[in-house]
């Protein structure tokens, strides 16, 4: 096995351990992976950060976007990171400027996205990065305003990918997805 190989291994598994399973969360028969924990280590947040920036160095990033809330957190170091700026997309009217905005459908109904109208330049090269990829319906709406500000998605970066609820499948279109913890 390789050396590199050995070291992405132990990275799985040290931010892994760091990751706790929350039972019944936010309802019944739901396991909430909540990534608290890692966030107050300051170790197991730095390596988050570098193993979701690492892929995607040296590809011209100009601008990182993050959805509200935590997709904040890791989107703002990612984007200090890369050296890019951060795009912050928001709930809606909680952006001063003038928006754009997208309603997405939601398992028990519908929810809706703004960013800054003026957030991107044609052409600029976003990476979109969020926690935590599910049923990808959140990532795909903030793809498609990016999109639609003419934004090109260079790819999408999340900590955790819940594998079985198949959100990479609907993100294809949007270009290349980097997880680093796939349960």
């Amino acid at each position: 096995m390789s050396a590199t190989i050995l070291v992405q291994i132990m990275d799985f598994m040290e931010l892994t351990s760091l990751i706790r399973d929350v039972p019944d969360f936010p309802q019944k028969g739901i396991v909430f992976k909540d990534i608290t924990p890692l966030l107050a280590s300051p170790a197991g947040l730095a390596m988050a950060v570098e193993t979701m920036a690492n892929p995607f160095r040296g590809m011209g990033i100009e601008r990182v976007a993050g959805a509200e809330s935590r997709g904040f957190i890791f989107g703002t170091a990612i984007a200090q990171a890369l050296s890019a700026g951060f795009i912050p997309i928001r709930k809606p009217n909680k952006l001063p400027a003038r928006t754009c905005g997208v309603e997405y459908e939601l398992e028990y109904g519908t929810d809706r996205l703004e960013v800054h109208a003026d957030a991107v330049e044609p052409g600029q090269r976003v990476l979109m990065v969020d926690d935590l990829l599910a049923t990808g319906g959140t990532m795909k709406a903030a793809c498609n305003l990016i999109h639609e500000l003419r934004g090109e998605i260079a790819g999408i970066a999340v900590l955790i990918e819940l594998t079985t609820l198949a959100g990479r499948e609907i993100l294809k279109p949007h270009g290349d997805i980097h997880s680093v913890i796939k349960f």
